[in-house]
Formats: C-alpha cells, sequence, structure tokens
C-alpha cells in the first residue's frame, strides 16, 4: 500500500528557477539534488513536496488552449486574494484569468509560473 504522495513534479526549462519561484510563493526553500543538477525540490511548507525537473525541449502549457494541455494544476488557499496576486506577481507570475470577477460564486484566479504552469490562488 502507498504511505504518502512523495512530491509533485513539474517538467520546467530551469528548475532552478522555478524552484526558486515556488520556494518564496509558499514559504519554503529551494532544495537542489547534488547527485542531479536537473532536479529541484521546494521544501519548508505544509503539505506535498515539489518537485522540479529539466526536460528538453520543453513546452509550456496552454491556457484555456489545448495545443499543448495543461494536464495538471495546482491549487493554493489563501486568506487575501488580492495580497496573494499581487506577491505572486511579484514573483514571476502572469494573471491568466481573474475568475472571481467573471463569475459571481467562483472564489479562485488562474495564474501561470514563470515555466507557464497553470496554479490557482483559492480564497477559503
Amino acid at each position: 500500500m502507498i504511505r504518502k504522495l512523495q512530491a509533485v513534479a513539474l517538467d520546467c526549462a530551469d528548475p532552478v528557477r522555478l524552484a526558486g519561484f515556488y520556494a518564496e510563493l509558499l514559504g519554503g526553500r529551494a532544495v537542489p539534488d547534488p547527485e542531479d543538477p536537473d532536479w529541484v525540490e521546494v521544501h519548508g511548507f505544509e503539505g506535498t513536496p515539489l518537485a522540479c525537473q529539466r526536460v528538453e525541449g520543453y513546452r509550456p502549457p496552454e491556457w484555456p488552449g489545448q495545443r499543448h494541455p495543461q494536464q495538471l494544476h495546482l491549487d493554493f488557499d489563501v486568506d487575501d486574494l488580492d495580497g496573494e496576486e499581487k506577491r505572486a506577481l511579484a514573483l514571476g507570475a502572469t494573471v491568466l484569468e481573474r475568475t472571481d470577477q467573471l463569475r459571481p460564486d467562483a472564489n479562485w484566479r488562474v495564474y501561470a509560473d514563470p515555466a507557464g504552469h497553470p496554479f490557482c490562488l483559492c480564497l477559503h
């Protein structure tokens, strides 16, 4: 039986940069693998660790298009949507959709990390 989810791995062109982005966003730290320069994990925050791995020829997903599908996205609970958006943008994220401003029943916004992976900030 599986004990726990060890990590969520994100493909990218620059694992050091992407891990640094998520370390800052989550209040964690980037931990390079001394034996594998193409693998960097993010630790030190509540939840499952994230890993960033270099992939040759990486192409970022498109959102909401499907020519290069996202295949997964990350959701993060926040207490202050505007404040966390400002912080995420300062770290290098881009806004894909402010869903909460488009749909009255929505409590989330969609962004892309510096490598193009979609993620959501969700007000809870």
